[in-house]
């Protein structure tokens, strides 16, 4: 946690629960970082001392390497992923619904599970939490019919830059052993061997990304970038983000804005999504939002029972 996320009340919320260890930005980890082994790594060497999504990558590799380390050292942990606060593992294909169960079905030839993404495909500009509100994804190369992919291809991109806005690489999860090291945010390497790789036939990372207009928005000003293709390009590696971040820096109306929004991220055209869910483009995963709306109801439950207690507490003793 760092940052403005990293505030007392969420840290506090994080740490209750069960299995969450929180790692603060402390002079120690900045201090740790700074002699990192992360910075001998040519392969990275492009993205040191640049800006915004720049710095935010090197940042989450130094990080990553933390991870590693510390799960070596507990001694009994499996497996290693790095999932961001806009996605979701799906473990599809599992009998439980299980992460736990999933990786222990990989056979033990196999050091590192790719995750295709999945990236959600939401249906309206007036989303205000993506994981219960949005079940429609627009499923990964992996997972679809080669030929339709291929065929459909123009009109899935609707003229953005890619398939998909964001990334379509998917993401790892890998087995903690010695030598392990990050690759980047989606990947894991060693340093003794190169590992063995297998891909994970129905499970995968459902990537919310700019499920809500706000995150469109929230783009303004975004590092102190200037707007220019040469600045935008210091700061933003991928080419919809700079998109985004230009659109939302030069248009101020946010009426304008919301319809570049619809017309570039909002499947508005429900005969044209269902067409698409039909082809197997599209996929329904309803599994997240009822999940985490359980969770939110028995949240609420247990603020009731705990307001109860407390209106309790404060009454007089019967005589």
């Amino acid at each position: 946690m760092e940052g403005q996320a990293a505030t007392v009340g969420v840290v506090k919320v994080l740490r209750a629960l069960p299995g969450v260890r929180v790692i603060l930005r402390t002079e120690d980890l900045e201090a740790a970082h700074a002699t990192s082994r992360i910075w001998n790594e040519k392969w990275l060497s492009s993205f040191f001392h640049k800006p915004c999504n720049y710095e935010l990558f090197v940042r989450q590799n130094l990080n990553l390497e933390t991870a590693i380390a510390d799960a070596l050292a507990e001694g009994d942990l499996g497996w290693i992923v790095h999932i961001d606060t806009d996605e979701l593992l799906h473990p599809g294909g599992t009998a439980d619904y299980g992460l736990r169960s999933l990786l222990a079905s990989v056979p033990s030839s196999v050091d590192a599970l790719v995750f295709p993404n999945y990236e959600s495909a939401v249906e309206r500009d007036d989303v205000v939490d993506p994981f219960t509100e949005v079940t429609m994804f627009k499923r990964n190369f992996d997972h679809v019919t080669k030929e339709v992919y291929f065929a459909r291809y123009k009109e899935m991109t609707r003229g953005n830059p890619n398939y998909f806005l964001t990334y379509g690489n998917g993401k790892a999860a890998a087995r903690l052993v010695p030598g392990l090291r990050p690759n980047g945010a989606h990947r894991f390497h060693n340093y003794k061997r190169a590992p063995r790789e297998g891909k994970a036939n129905e499970a995968a990372v459902l990537h919310f990304t700019y499920a809500r207009f706000e995150d469109v928005r929230a783009r303004r000003g975004r590092c102190n970038c200037g707007s220019s293709e040469e600045e935008v390009a210091k700061c933003f590696i991928l080419e919809f983000d700079r998109w985004v971040f230009r659109k939302a820096s030069e248009e101020k109306d946010d009426g304008k804005l919301r319809a570049w929004y619809r017309e570039h991220v909002v499947w508005t055209d429900a005969a044209f999504a269902r067409g698409q869910l039909a082809h197997g483009l599209f996929g329904r995963i309803h599994a997240p939002s009822l999940l985490v709306a359980s969770l939110d109801a028995s949240a609420a439950e247990e603020d009731v029972r705990d307001l109860a207690a407390a209106e309790l507490e404060k009454e007089p003793a019967m005589e």
